[in-house]
C-alpha cells in the first residue's frame, strides 16, 4: 500500500499499489542494461585482494556476449526451460556468467560452496540438478573433492561443467598450478559426461541465441536454498518476474534518472544468496553501473577487507551492500588518506547492525548507513531507509514501492489471521507483493506460511520475524518468531543442532539459541540436560557435535549442562527465557572486562520495541570515564542497555 517511493505511509491504507513496468525476463532485463553504455566498464572482478590494483575486466558489450555463449553452452547440452543448472562457484565472473545465461534456458540453481558434501548433494537431490557447473581441481580448493563424494548420489546429473582458476592468476603462479594438474588427477567420471566451461564457451555465437524461447514472466528462472545452512534444505524458487520487479522496484530507491549516471558498484557478498545476485548484480547490471566483485571469497577474501578504502578510492565505488560483520570489520579498517569521497550509498541487510556501529562508521566515513530488510522468499528486499530522505538509526526503514507489510497479531495456536498490530505494538512481519514467491518446492513445507487477513487481495506471506511500525511508517524488527540464528548474516537451522545432541545417549532435552556477539551478531550455542543416571560433559558433548554437525558454522561455541530448562505451561521449551539469560552472561563478562566499574546487578526484560533491553546497575569512581568505556565495550551489541550508578 505505498502512494510513491519512499512515503511513509500506513501500511492498513487501502489505496491501489502502484505497478511499474518491468522486463519480460533476467536475461533481456540485462541485455537491456548492457545496451545503455556498451563500451562501458560493465565487470571488474578482483581475484586477489592483496593485488587490487589488478582486474579483469569486461565491458558491457563484453559481457552481452557472454551471456549468449552461455546461454548457447546449456542450448547445446539439451536443456529446456524445466531443467536445473546448479553452479558450485566462489564469486568469479563465470558464476556471473552462468546465473543470467543459465536463466536464458532452464533454471538456475546456486549453491553455497562452504556447506558440507551431503547437505549439496541433499540440495541438488531436490533440484533435480541435471547440469552442475563447479571448479576443476585446484589447490587450496575442496569444491571438485566435494563433487566427487557426490557425483553418483544425484540420479538427475548427466553433464559436469568445470571452471579452471588458473587464467586469473599471474604467469609465474599460472606455471605452478599447470606443474600441479600435471601430477594430480584430472576431473574425470565413468557416468557423466564432463567438458570445460570456457573451451566450450568459445565455440559459442556472441550475438544471438541458437535456440529461441519466449520466457513467460511466470516461469521460474532460480531455485534458492533457504531455512537456513543446516537442516533439511527448502528450495525457493524466484519466478522471472520475481527477480525483475524486484530489480526495477529496488532501482527506484537510487532516484530519478538513476540509468542516466553512471555509478560504481563493489561486490562482496557471495552470489549463491539472493542478496547479492539483486542488490551487486540485477540492479547495476540493469541500470548500465560498472560492477567491482572482490576476490573468490568476498569480503572474506584475503586483502580486501584491510584494503577496501584503497579499492573505493581506485575504483571510485559510488556504493556497496554488506551485513553487520562487513562494518564491524570494517571500523577496525583506517581511512587514513585514502579519498573515499564518491561512496554514496551503503546498503546493510539479513541481520541487526547496532546503533552504535552505525554512528560510528557514519562518523568516520562520512557516510551513512541505508539498513533494510528482506528475505530469499521476498526476493532480497522488502523494506530500506530512504537513499535521499530520513533515515533512522536501528530502523529498517520504510517498504519499498509495490510491497504490502504489516506487523499483526496472529492466533497462538492456530496462526490464523486476528488484526492488524497498532503503532508501535509487535507483530508478526508479513508482506505481499509481485517480488513474493509463490511456495517452496517441496508441498510439506509450506504448510503455515500464508496468512490471509481478509481483504479479498492474495494472501500475505509469513516472515516469522517479529517487528513494529511507529507513527512515521518506518518498521523496526524486534525478534523472530521463528528460530533460526543468524551469525553473520548466514541462517543457521537450530533444529539439527538440537537433533545431534539429543542423539547422544546421555541427552534428554536440547535448545540451541544464538547468543549476542559483537561481530558476528550471533553464534550458536545450546542448553542440555542429561537422561537420569546418564553423565556427560560439555567437552564430551562438544567433540559429538563436531563429529556429527555437517556445517562448521553452525558447531555450538558453549554447551551448558542444566538440570531443568524452561518449559511453557504445555511443556513446550520456552526459549526467550534462554535467550535473556544469554544476553545476561554476555553483558556481564563484557562489563566486567572494563576497568573502574564494579557490576551490581543485570536484568535483561522484554522491551515493547527493541524485543529485549538490557539494565545495569554499577558502581564506579568516575562514572563519565566508565560510560565512555562501557559504550566503547558493547559497540557491536543490538540489544539497548542503561545503566544505573549506585
Amino acid at each position: 500500500m505505498i502512494k510513491s517511493a519512499g512515503t511513509p505511509v500506513d501500511p492498513r491504507d487501502s489505496t491501489p499499489v502502484i505497478r511499474f513496468p518491468t522486463a519480460n525476463d533476467t536475461f533481456s532485463m540485462l541485455l537491456a542494461g548492457a545496451a545503455i553504455r556498451p563500451d562501458a566498464l560493465a565487470f571488474r572482478y578482483l581475484f586477489d585482494g592483496k593485488l587490487f590494483t589488478d582486474s579483469v575486466d569486461y565491458t558491457f558489450a563484453q559481457l552481452a556476449a557472454k551471456l549468449y555463449q552461455t546461454a548457447n553452452l546449456f542450448s547445446e547440452l539439451g536443456l529446456k526451460p524445466t531443467d536445473v543448472i546448479s553452479c558450485l562457484l566462489p564469486n568469479i565472473p563465470e558464476m556471473a556468467f552462468t546465473l543470467w545465461g543459465g536463466q536464458a534456458v532452464g533454471i538456475v540453481n546456486p549453491i553455497n560452496p562452504l556447506l558440507e558434501a551431503g547437505q549439496i548433494a541433499a540440495i541438488m537431490r531436490s533440484a533435480g540438478t541435471k547440469v552442475l557447473v563447479c571448479l576443476a581441481p585446484f589447490p587450496k580448493t575442496d569444491i571438485w573433492q566435494k563433487v566427487e563424494k557426490i557425483k553418483d548420489k544425484i540420479p538427475t546429473l548427466q553433464t559436469i561443467v568445470t571452471v579452471d582458476l588458473r587464467p586469473y592468476l599471474p604467469i609465474g603462479k599460472q606455471m605452478a598450478v599447470l606443474a600441479w594438474q600435471l601430477v594430480n588427477p584430472k576431473a574425470q567420471s565413468h557416468t557423466h559426461q564432463i567438458i570445460d566451461f570456457n573451451e566450450w564457451l568459445r565455440r559459442q555465437p556472441d550475438d544471438h541465441r541458437v535456440q529461441s524461447r519466449f520466457i513467460q514472466p511466470e516461469e521460474i528462472a532460480c531455485y534458492f536454498h533457504t531455512g537456513g545452512t543446516t537442516g533439511t534444505p527448502k528450495l525457493a524458487p524466484l519466478t522471472h518476474s520475481n527477480l525483475t520487479s524486484m530489480t526495477r522496484t529496488a532501482s527506484l530507491l537510487l532516484g530519478p534518472g538513476a540509468s542516466q549516471r553512471p555509478e560504481t558498484f563493489f561486490c562482496g557478498l557471495p552470489w549463491f544468496h539472493v542478496n547479492g545476485v539483486v542488490i551487486t548484480g540485477s540492479i547495476p547490471w540493469s541500470l548500465g553501473y560498472t560492477l567491482v566483485m572482490g576476490s573468490l571469497q568476498g569480503y572474506r577474501g584475503p586483502g580486501i577487507v584491510k584494503n577496501f578504502w584503497k579499492i573505493v578510492e581506485l575504483y571510485q565505488i559510488t556504493a556497496f551492500s554488506g551485513v553487520p560483520t562487513v562494518y564491524s570489520y570494517l571500523l577496525d579498517v583506517p581511512v587514513e588518506n585514502q579519498d573515499i569521497s564518491s561512496l554514496q550509498y551503503a546498503f546493510c541487510g539479513a541481520a541487526p547492525l547496532s546503533v552504535d556501529v552505525i554512528r560510528a562508521f557514519e562518523q568516520r566515513t562520512g557516510v551513512q548507513i541505508a539498513e533494510g530488510y528482506g528475505l530469499t522468499e521476498g526476493t532480497c528486499i522488502s523494506t530500506c531507509n530512504p537513499l535521499n530522505g530520513k533515515r533512522i538509526a536501528g530502523s529498517i526503514g520504510l517498504p519499498l514501492p509495490e510491497q504490502e507489510i504489516k506487523p499483526v497479531i496472529l492466533d497462538e495456536q492456530t496462526g490464523s489471521y486476528i488484526r492488524d498490530a497498532q503503532p508501535n505494538e509487535i507483530g508478526v512481519l508479513v508482506v505481499r507483493g509481485p517480488n513474493v514467491f509463490g511456495g517452496y518446492q517441496q508441498p510439506q513445507h509450506n504448510r503455515g506460511i500464508w496468512v490471509d487477513t481478509g481483504d479479498g487481495g492474495e494472501p500475505y506471506y509469513n516472515t516469522g520475524d517479529l517487528g513494529r511500525i511507529d507513527e512515521e511508517g518506518y518498521f523496526y524488527i524486534t525478534g523472530r518468531k521463528k528460530e533460526l540464528i543468524i551469525r553473520g548474516g548466514h541462517n543457521i537451522d537450530p533444529r539439527l543442532i538440537e537433533e545431534v545432541l539429543t542423539a547422544h545417549p546421555a541427552v534428554a532435552l536440547a535448545a540451541a539459541i544464538g547468543r549476542p556477539d559483537a561481530m558476528l551478531g550471533e553464534v550458536p550455542v545450546a542448553y542440555v540436560t542429561l537422561s537420569a543416571g546418564k553423565q556427560a560433559s560439555e567437552e564430551e558433548l562438544l567433540h559429538f557435535v563436531n563429529e556429527y554437525i555437517p556445517e562448521r558454522a553452525a558447531i555450538p561455541k558453549r554447551i551448558y549442562i542444566e538440570s531443568n530448562l524452561p518449559l511453557t505451561a504445555i511443556g513446550k521449551l520456552f526459549k526467550p527465557a534462554l535467550i535473556k539469560q544469554e544476553i545476561s552472561r554476555v553483558y556481564r563478562e563484557e562489563v566486567t572486562k572494563i576497568e573502574g566499574i564494579r557490576l551490581l546487578e543485570i536484568a535483561v526484560h522484554d522491551d515493547p520495541k527493541a524485543g529485549f533491553s538490557v539494565h545495569l546497575e554499577g558502581h564506579s569512581p568516575d562514572t563519565l570515564a566508565t560510560e565512555q568505556r562501557l559504550k566503547t565495550a558493547l559497540t557491536g551489541f543490538t540489544f539497548p542497555y542503561r545503566i544505573t550508578w549506585r
